[in-house]
């Protein structure tokens, strides 16, 4: 590797910072969005680091993947792997984060993040160089209170805690019904496959055309995943249903997706862009994100905690409010039953 200059470096990044200064005037950043630009500024303070290697190396593919996993675990889920470069004595392993491509690195033997290396990198001023904060490490911002909350549920349809997820917020949906604005919105990209990708495009136009049928559809679907024969059970109109997949089809470039496995993120998720301008506006980073009046919430997935969360956002809670709802966590994936596992993992 070639020498760096660290002081040549430290007002590279200097420049750099003042330079997102600038953009965070003219757009509106989300904590997800911070997550990726402190990423990117502190692998750029790192990256140089002589001889890492420390034990065998390891195969690139299995380098990626290990680095994936454990960012997965830092930032609560979203980084998808896009591809593996030898640089010599260390991997760069490029990252797809938030519709974003980041470089990050690992040691050829797999045992070190270059980034996280806290005991051999010093900050500018000898301090250790902080990792990146996850979900769990930001100030929590503050709901909105407005008179109908707005509360959205980005999900994928597969995702066994997006499943987890519907069946403890649909309780809470049909107690509030139109006091609040309940949306089940889709990530925009499927970790399911083509099954996953057909099924979210019948609920989005059943949510759209008609959407007093889509509670009872979904709480069918939830049961055992047979979209096919809920469909006949909840009683949609099939004609109605066929007109809109064919326009949002054309629309979103739904089936042009499925196919073109070139742009798959990481040559695996095929993108599923309904919802992609609501995803890059609040920084979805995996299934199941709940926002209510626009903010991130780390409600509990149990019917109790949505609706204390929700009722939170009322400028006035409703009388529903004082309801009792289960506080029993929902199991992930299909059918019934209640699971003692937290309820912080995602999809993505």
């Amino acid at each position: 590797m070639e020498e760096h200059n660290p002081e040549s470096h430290h007002d590279d990044v200097k420049t750099q910072i003042k330079e997102e200064k600038k953009l965070e005037d003219k757009i509106r950043l989300n904590p997800w969005m911070v997550i990726s630009i402190i990423l990117v500024l502190v692998v750029l303070g790192v990256i140089f680091i002589p001889n890492p290697l420390t034990g065998k190396a390891i195969s690139a593919d299995e380098a990626g993947n290990t680095l994936v996993e454990f960012l997965n675990a830092k930032v609560g889920g979203g980084v998808v792997l896009d591809s593996v470069d030898d640089k010599g004595d260390i991997y760069e392993v490029n990252v797809i984060y938030q519709n974003m491509t980041i470089p990050v690195y690992i040691t050829k033997d797999g045992k070190y993040f270059v980034q996280g290396i806290e005991e051999i990198v010093e900050g500018e001023d000898g301090g250790d160089v902080t990792p990146p904060p996850g979900p769990q490490d930001q100030t929590p911002e503050e709901v909105p209170k407005t008179n109908i909350p707005i509360v959205e549920l980005f999900v994928m349809s597969h995702c066994p805690y997006g499943t987890q997820a519907e069946k403890g917020i649909i309780p809470v949906a049909k107690l509030l019904g139109d006091k609040i604005n309940f949306k089940i919105r889709f990530v925009y990209y499927a970790m399911h496959g083509e099954t996953e990708v057909l099924e979210q495009l019948n609920q989005y136009c059943i949510q759209e055309e008609q959407n007093d049928k889509f509670i009872p559809y979904l709480e069918c679907f939830l049961e055992e995943g047979d979209g096919e024969s809920c469909l006949t059970e909840s009683g949609i109109d099939m004609d109605a249903l066929t007109s809109c997949t064919e326009a949002a089809d054309e629309e979103f470039d739904i089936t042009a997706n499925l196919e073109d496995e070139e742009s798959w993120l990481s040559g695996r998720f095929p993108k599923f862009e309904i919802d992609l301008a609501d995803n890059e506006k609040y920084g979805i980073g995996g299934s199941p994100s709940l926002i209510i009046n626009g903010v991130q919430s780390s409600a509990g997935r149990d019917s109790a905690s949505y609706l204390a969360g929700i009722c939170n956002a009322f400028s006035e809670s409703p009388e529903e409010c004082n309801e009792e709802l289960s506080s029993a966590s929902p199991s992930p994936g299909f059918g019934g039953g209640t699971s003692d596992s937290g309820s912080d993992a995602q999809c993505g």
